[in-house]
């Protein structure tokens, strides 16, 4: 069970490989992985901020809670600060429970948690400058149903 902030990029398959070696007695293993994303073709980077050891510790209460809260067996989260180029991932989530219901339901929680409320703030680079980015509200509103 782990929890990672890092300002490098992660090997998503490597990550997956060990993740699913280390998850004895797990019935489902469910991951995702976010990317930049460049809807309007003019993002030239992000720029993501945290404070250390406060992320962390956020991070980690989550995680922990979504263990508890889904009898999973095994639970990872890794998210990336600095600046990040379109296309690069940004974060990582990965579950694994006796059952995929768990597995599902408790990877899409601790998404909509990253997405909404994990302590990290996001700058976005353009040809126009520069704009910090806000919660939308369907995402605050995803987190609303758990």
């Amino acid at each position: 069970m782990v929890t990672r902030v890092q300002s490098a990029p992660f090997d998503m398959g490597a990550e997956v490989q060990a993740f699913t070696d280390g998850a004895s007695g797990a019935g489902a293993i469910v991951t995702f992985s976010g990317l930049v994303r460049d809807e309007g073709g003019t993002l030239s980077a992000m720029e993501i901020e945290h404070y250390p050891g406060m992320t962390e510790k956020a991070l980690e209460a989550i995680r922990t809670e979504a263990v508890t809260r889904w009898s999973l067996t095994d639970a990872l989260v890794i998210h990336r600060y600095g600046p990040l180029k379109p296309g690069e991932q940004i974060m990582m989530v990965a579950t694994a429970a006796r059952h995929r219901a768990d597995a599902f339901q408790a990877a899409e929680f601790l998404m909509d948690y990253l997405k909404s409320r994990a302590p990290f703030w996001k700058k976005e680079k353009g040809a126009d400058g520069e704009t910090w980015v806000a919660a939308k509200d369907a995402d605050e509103n995803a987190l609303k149903r758990w």
